[in-house]
């Protein structure tokens, strides 16, 4: 059964968040897709990513299809596919988490000063709590994190 981590954001954006996480599944030796709700998000987030740290590097890159896809340790996306046969899958930007074969671990990631985005993720939650081991995290106002459910 493919555990489900539900974050929820309060205090820092996914910009600041995301790259933590994602150097976390690289240290565990995982793959990652990280789908987004849009393709301007997507845009931003690969952005996002070059820039967010000057003595860091997370290697990544943008699903165009090709067979490079398959390199990539970690692939942006705003599809379901798993081109380069990731581990952990992360839903951010109202990407909607499905059920889906061959991952250790989803990562949904929702705004929480967003009532709709918030209202999103209970559904998710309800839809998917039978077919998935859930554990939900929130952010502390320093940032850190802590599980609440």
């Amino acid at each position: 059964m493919t555990e489900l981590l539900f974050y929820h954001l309060e205090t820092r954006p996914l910009e600041s968040v995301l790259p933590a996480l994602l150097e976390k599944t690289l240290q565990r030796g995982w793959r990652a897709v990280v789908e987004v709700g849009s393709t301007e998000r997507l845009e931003a987030l690969d952005a996002a990513l070059w820039t967010y740290s000057d003595d860091s590097f997370l290697p990544h890159g943008v699903a165009s299809g090709s067979e490079k896809d398959a390199l990539q340790p970690i692939l942006l996306s705003h599809d379901d596919t798993n081109p380069n046969s990731a581990h952990v899958r992360f839903f951010v930007d109202r990407a909607t988490p499905r059920p889906a074969e061959g991952y250790e671990r989803f990562v949904y990631m929702f705004n929480g000063h967003d009532p709709d985005a918030v209202a999103e993720a209970r559904s998710v939650w309800r839809d998917l709590r039978e077919s998935h081991d859930l554990t939900y995290w929130q952010q502390e106002a320093s940032g850190r994190w802590v599980k609440k459910a």
